[in-house]
């Protein structure tokens, strides 16, 4: 392998960290990354909630200033500003979400990277491009030369 073309060491193993514990870390990061997603799908879920309750409000004055006052009322009084659970507006869902599960979560992947392999990222999936990429062709490079972070 040519000298340059390996990767940097952020992302290679230490020396007696076994298969089955990359192979771990691997899932739980794998694990990671789904409840990221699943996070960005709440923040989505809070801020189309906080567009519908702001149009229901615009569509309260509509029906107001067209005559059908009862409707808007019943709307205003039963809907608008509503909690979307009980006791609770999507900000509350997603601050106890990213204080409790996430916070929680985010710091055990760390803490198990930490204990177990130097706080190393990405391990399992850098072993996988190593070993998925052609050595030596254009576009196969281990690192980038760019001059960025992950440049030599």
């Amino acid at each position: 392998m040519d000298e340059h073309d390996k990767p940097t060491a952020e992302h290679l193993r230490p020396g007696g960290v076994d298969d089955a514990t990359v192979e771990a870390l691997g899932k739980l990061s794998e694990a990671l990354e789904v409840v990221e997603d699943a996070r960005g799908h709440l923040y989505g879920f809070h801020r189309l909630t906080g567009m519908a309750d702001l149009t229901l409000g615009e569509a309260v004055d509509l029906f107001r200033e067209a005559g059908h006052t009862e409707l808007a009322d019943r709307l205003q009084t039963e809907l608008v500003g509503r909690n979307v659970v009980q006791g609770r507006w999507t900000f509350q869902i997603v601050e106890e979400y990213d204080d409790g599960y996430y916070a929680t979560f985010k710091e055990l992947e760390k803490t198990a990277r930490d204990d177990l392999v130097g706080g190393r990222r990405h391990l399992f999936e850098a072993e996988m491009k190593e070993d998925r990429r052609t050595h030596g062709r254009a576009h196969h490079e281990a690192v980038p030369h760019d001059g960025s972070e992950q440049s030599r």
